[in-house]
């Protein structure tokens, strides 16, 4: 921490990014290996589908720009999330500058609200196809209203980044007039992509019992991904109440919680979205049988 003398109040200059308080150190170097594959992962999987739709042009349709900006926002995610908690684990390396924390910050919420709305209109879309962009608020609001408070105490986040309530914790100041926006601005986001969600699904399976084969039910079934969307939004909607209403669990536990909903998606999206496709998994096997 490099203070900034003003009166008798230290001002910090940058972070230091802890990531999970109760690990032990000899298993940094396994937790670095294994948040490199998540991340390796998920650049390669999310990068075969945007290399076959660059590559083929049945692919290039409507229905498949959707998948294709969540491939995007997926990468983009875990490339503002993963490297620097990479570099903490494997090089011991948690510093970032105060500047470089807010940026963080805005792209972490970004991205996240990007795909609630991406997974709300794939929903429609898959209702709208059995059955017969967004406007969007942007989260910089939270950062204009974050980035001015004094940060004069700790500068140590614990978390695996620079999310808003891990840093707005650690201002020398009220916080409640500040978390409560933000907040509102996050359930709304929410819990109106999830109802819209909700909504369709329901239409859409209401929809599918009306189909009497039942191999056309389950085919028809199985362009579902309600396990993605459950951990997607299910543990964001308890990681904000648990903050706001006070309840109290294992910091490690909070942690491995977000881990899962904000890592685990955007590695497994490609095999729900992409290989899953019939037209995908034709077009990918035709081009590996050209390369032999």
């Amino acid at each position: 921490m490099i203070p900034n003398e003003m009166g008798n109040v230290s001002f910090i200059k940058d972070f230091v990014i802890v990531g999970f308080p109760g690990l032990l150190p000899h298993y940094y170097g396994l937790v670095s290996v294994l948040l490199f594959f998540v991340y390796v992962f998920t650049l390669v999987g999310n990068a075969v589908f945007l290399a076959l739709f660059v590559m083929s042009r049945s692919l290039q349709k409507p229905v498949y720009y959707c998948i294709i900006n969540l491939a995007v926002c997926d990468v983009l995610f875990s490339t503002a999330t993963l490297p620097k908690i990479i570099s903490r684990y494997c090089f011991q390396d948690g510093t970032i500058s105060f500047m470089g924390c807010f940026l963080q910050m805005f792209f972490v919420h970004y991205f996240g609200s990007v795909t609630a709305r991406l997974l709300a209109v794939m929903a429609i879309d898959r209702y709208a196809a059995i059955c017969f962009p967004l406007r969007y608020h942007s989260p910089l609001m939270m950062i204009i209203r974050a980035y001015p408070l004094p940060y004069c105490a700790s500068n140590t986040i614990v978390h695996c980044c620079c999310d808003h309530i891990a840093i707005t914790t650690l201002a020398c100041t009220d916080r409640e007039e500040y978390s409560y926006p933000a907040f509102i601005h996050a359930m709304i986001v929410l819990l109106g992509s999830l109802a819209v969600i909700v909504f369709s699904y329901c239409a859409f399976i209401v929809a599918v019992l009306r189909i009497l084969s039942t191999q056309g039910r389950m085919k028809t079934f199985s362009t579902c991904s309600l396990i993605i969307i459950a951990l997607f939004f299910l543990p964001r909607c308890f990681n904000y109440l648990s903050s706001n209403i006070n309840i109290k669990f294992s910091t490690d536990l909070r942690l491995v919680i977000i881990m899962m909903y904000s890592l685990l998606p955007p590695m497994i999206n490609p095999l729900i979205y992409c290989l899953r496709t019939d037209e995908v998994k034709k077009v990918l096997i035709r081009k590996l049988q050209r390369k032999k």
